[in-house]
Formats: C-alpha cells, sequence, structure tokens
C-alpha cells in the first residue's frame, strides 16, 4: 500500500515508520523543512525507544521517505493519515486548526480515490465534519472517505504499541472502507473492532481519560493514607489482586502529564459541557490532578517560607521516563515556584534537558549525573522515576547535600533505607521516615 502521513510528531512519525516496517510504501509530510532533512539522514526528532534504528533500517530499505513538497505527498496515496497535533485551547477545547489546514491541503492536491484516516485525537464528530469539509473543497474528480483510525500509545514504548497494539479500532460509514481499513492491518496481529466514526472517537477519550481517572484516584487514596495513617504500597497492591482491577496505573505520585491526559480530560470535559451535560468524574480527575502537581511544594512548605537563597536539587524534569516530551509535566509546576522565588536550583534529566532549556536556558544549572546535582544541596525534589536516578543509593544524598533532606513525588526509595542513611524522606501516601 501506499501511505502518506501528515504531520511527524509522536503520532505521525511513529505510525509512519511502523507502517514502513511492515512493508508498506510511506511517504511523511511535514511543513518544518529542517525537520525533514533531520529524519532524511536517519535522525529522528524526538525521543522514542526504537524510533530512530527502525527510521534508518526503513531509509535504507527505501520504505519510507520524507518531504516538504505537499504534491508529491498527496498525489499518488491509497491512504492519506492526519496525525498532526490538536493541542488544547485556554477553554480546554481541542484546537482542530492544524488537522482542517491538512484536510484543506488534501482536498486541493489529491489526484486519485484514496481514505483520509484521522489518527490524531480529535472531539467527537470530527471525523463527520472533515469528510464534509474535503469533499466540499475537491479540485479533482475523485472520491475521498475519512476513517477514524485513533492511536493507544504509551509515550517511551510507542513503537512497542505500533508494532504489537492491544487492539486496532477502525470507524467507517461504509463497508467498503472498512475492508480496506482492514486490508491495510491484515498483518497486525490485534483485535480489531470495527465500528462507526463517532464511537471510535469516543473510544480514544473514554480510554485515555479511564486511565486518568486511574491515576487521580489512587492519589486521592494516597493522601487519605497520609491522613489515616496507611501505606498507600500496600493499599494498592491489596488492590490490585482483584482482576476487575488490576495493577496498571496505581502507582501515586506526584500527577500525571503529557500530551495525552491532560489535553483528552479537558477536551471531553468540555465537549459534554457544550452538549448540556457535566462529566463529574473527569473533571474531579482533573481537579485532583492539577493539586496533585504541587503535593511535594505543600509538604516542603512546612520547612521552607521561602525558598529564596536555597539549594535545590531537582532530579528528573521529563513528565515520565523514556520520554523527553515535558508537556504538562509535574517538574514545570514546581521549577517555576522555585525560580520566582529566587532558588538556586540544579537539574538533572538524562534526556530532557535540551527541552527544558527552551524555557530556562540560564535560570538553571544543568548537570550530567544526579550526584552532580546533589552536591551541596539544601533539598532534593524527585519528579521523574528514571533508572539513573533509582541508582542513586540513600547514603549518597548524606553524603553529597548540606542537609539530606528529599521530597519524592515517585516514591522511589524505600522508607527504612532512607531512615538507615539519615536521610529525612517525604514520599506519596506513606508514613514519614523521620518526624520533625
Amino acid at each position: 500500500m501506499k501511505i502518506t502521513v501528515v504531520g511527524t510528531g509522536y503520532v505521525g512519525l511513529v505510525a509512519g515508520v511502523c507502517f514502513a516496517e511492515k512493508g508498506h510504501d510511506v511517504i511523511c509530510y511535514d511543513i518544518n523543512e529542517e525537520k525533514i532533512n533531520t529524519m532524511k539522514k536517519g535522525i529522528s526528532p524526538i525521543y522514542e525507544t526504537g524510533l530512530q534504528e527502525l527510521m534508518q533500517k526503513n531509509n535504507k530499505a527505501g520504505r519510507i521517505h520524507y518531504t516538504t513538497d505537499y504534491k508529491e505527498a498527496y498525489k499518488d496515496s491509497d491512504f492519506i493519515f492526519i496525525g498532526v497535533g490538536t493541542p488544547e485551547r485556554a477553554d480546554g477545547s481541542a484546537n482542530l486548526d492544524y488537522v482542517y489546514e491538512a484536510a484543506l491541503q488534501i482536498a486541493q492536491n489529491i489526484e486519485k480515490d484514496c481514505v483520509v484516516v484521522i489518527k490524531s485525537t480529535v472531539p467527537i464528530g470530527t471525523n463527520d465534519n472533515i469528510e464534509k469539509y474535503i469533499r466540499k473543497n475537491l479540485k479533482n474528480k475523485v472520491r475521498i472517505d475519512v476513517a477514524s483510525n485513533p492511536e493507544f500509545l504509551a509515550q517511551g514504548q510507542a513503537v512497542k504499541d505500533t508494532l504489537e497494539p492491544s487492539r486496532i479500532v477502525i470507524g467507517t460509514e461504509n463497508k467498503k472502507t472498512e475492508q480496506k481499513m482492514l486490508e491495510l492491518y491484515s498483518n497486525f496481529d490485534a483485535p480489531k473492532l470495527t465500528t462507526d466514526r463517532r464511537s471510535a472517537e469516543m473510544v480514544k477519550y473514554a480510554s485515555n481519560d479511564f486511565l486518568a481517572l486511574k491515576i487521580s484516584y489512587i492519589n486521592d487514596i494516597a493522601n487519605l493514607c497520609e491522613v489515616v495513617g496507611a501505606n498507600i504500597e500496600d493499599v494498592a497492591k491489596g488492590m490490585s489482586y482483584d482482576n476487575r482491577i488490576g495493577d496498571k496505573f496505581l502507582k501515586a505520585g506526584c500527577g500525571y502529564g503529557g500530551s495525552c491526559f491532560p489535553k483528552d480530560t479537558k477536551a471531553l470535559h468540555y465537549l459534554a459541557s457544550q452538549g448540556g451535560y457535566e462529566l463529574k468524574t473527569v473533571k474531579a480527575a482533573i481537579e485532583v490532578n492539577k493539586n496533585q502537581k504541587l503535593i511535594l511544594l505543600q509538604k516542603a512548605r512546612q520547612k521552607f517560607r521561602t525558598f529564596k537563597g536555597v539549594n535545590i536539587a531537582v532530579l528528573g524534569l521529563a513528565f515520565k521516563p523514556g520520554t523527553d516530551d515535558l508537556r504538562e509535566a509535574p517538574s514545570l509546576d514546581n521549577v517555576s515556584v522555585f525560580i520566582d522565588e529566587g532558588a538556586n536550583i540544579k537539574a538533572y534529566d538524562p534526556i530532557a534537558v535540551k527541552n527544558y532549556k527552551k524555557k530556562y536556558p540560564t535560570q538553571i544549572e544543568y548537570t550530567n549525573s544526579p550526584e552532580e546535582a546533589l552536591k551541596d544541596a539544601d533539598v532534593c525534589f524527585i519528579f521523574t522515576e528514571w533508572n539513573e536516578i533509582k541508582k542513586v543509593k540513600p547514603e549518597e544524598y548524606s553524603k553529597l547535600m548540606k542537609k539530606a533532606l528529599v521530597y519524592d513525588g515517585r516514591n522511589i526509595y524505600d522508607i527504612s533505607e532512607m531512615e538507615n542513611a539519615n536521610v529525612e524522606y517525604y514520599s506519596v501516601g506513606r508514613k514519614c521516615s523521620i518526624k520533625t
């Protein structure tokens, strides 16, 4: 099959590379010439495990090409996948400008019948509207059908999730398009759900928002555990033995971030409110997560009225391990406060520093190791559970810091081990190691 992918971010680029790996002829189109030239050299513009290696393999095999020439990209494709961003607006709604820009460009340049597939996360009803919009603006006498094919990727393992998906959801409005989509995915070993477009769109939002709900729920319970003297890790483990609940997304911490959960919860809540319905559970998840991002700061306020002149070690900047993505990362909410109050900050992250420097080029001293960040620190905040951070032994905090005071937003360490190393240690949903 000849496939064009519009947009080379997490969704588009991963999809394009993986379709090439499955033997299809792929063109990745983007307006950013610098980005395209980088990919032609086999260099991925995003950090994602295994992605660059697959890019280089399929570049060499000639199965994937990159271009800024939209006429070349669209003229001879069997499928055109739209994988552009749908960032949130100030009111929480999804910004569909990039989707409509892509749709108009497709309408004006396609030269043969094809299926336009929306892989971007879009509000329910968008596929219907995009199909009408493209057909209205067609320049040539061709037939297009629009299909919904949402992605279900976890950043850090997006390649694996694409090549070995948990399920493939296909939303169409006619059997012919459905059969074309099933043929495209014929060599993917996964359950395949075929449904109407609106249901497919809702599957994506309902899935992401359920996972966000689960995280916010366990964080809410963790906060209550601190009040009543229970241990959230034992509570979560006890819950996980029930196969109706499972053990996924039950790790308490300082909140979720990333490109999906924050945006998609707000978008679905907004969509419901526009229809006169309030999604109370989703609204609660949004509120809990907003507060949870600052849970470490709230704990630290018991010791620091202000951070002026305080030497702070920040370990972990990305919203999760395995990615350089900073979107909605808890570190951002906290670091902005530290900077505003005049703290001296040393920060470590194995991958995300380059992106962080775009926001804070001079206000932070970036280090090459966790130990370097910890040296002479008055306090340490852990926001991301990178393996490089987990490997730091408890006694290193006592050895390197002026005062071994640690606020751990990911519950990396065993409380007793930190206590034995004379570290004053605060985590989420667990008892403090040292009472002061």
